[in-house]
């Protein structure tokens, strides 16, 4: 990927924000053309919540040969109350990953881009450090 092509779509990697469907009211991550739930083009942008819980997890330990290094990768499906999304989880063992824990999105390294060096940035979630129920 380009310095160019990363630097365009940065706002889209690097913000939490989802759909609204301003026919059915349901708000979707990640945000695209049409609703996913009744098919309206009527869509505006919304920021989503930066805190949820997860609902389920599975962990990653066969990768490809530039994540090796970060394996295993904790993949989890996220609510954040009004939308739900799939994000690798960081700063924390796979063991220490429970259902129902309080987690928070925070912007960290995603991968490099070999020999162009670009550093791509995005979104993971992390145990959030405010912790409680």
């Amino acid at each position: 990927m380009s310095a160019p092509i990363v630097w365009r779509l940065k706002e889209s990697k690097q913000r939490l924000v989802g759909g609204k469907c301003l026919s059915c009211g349901r708000v979707f991550y990640p945000r695209t053309r049409g609703c996913p739930y009744c098919g309206s083009r009527s869509i505006e942008e919304a920021a989503l919540p930066r805190e949820g819980r997860i609902i389920s997890y599975t962990i990653v330990y066969s990768v490809t040969e530039s994540s090796k290094f970060e394996a295993p990768l904790i993949l989890a499906l996220i609510d954040l109350g009004n939308a739900r999304v799939i994000a690798e989880l960081t700063d924390v063992r796979p063991e220490e990953v429970v259902e129902g824990m309080k987690v928070e999105a925070i912007l960290r390294k995603i991968r490099e881009e070999g020999d162009s060096g670009v550093i791509v940035y995005g979104l993971k979630f992390r145990p959030s450090i405010l912790g409680g129920d």
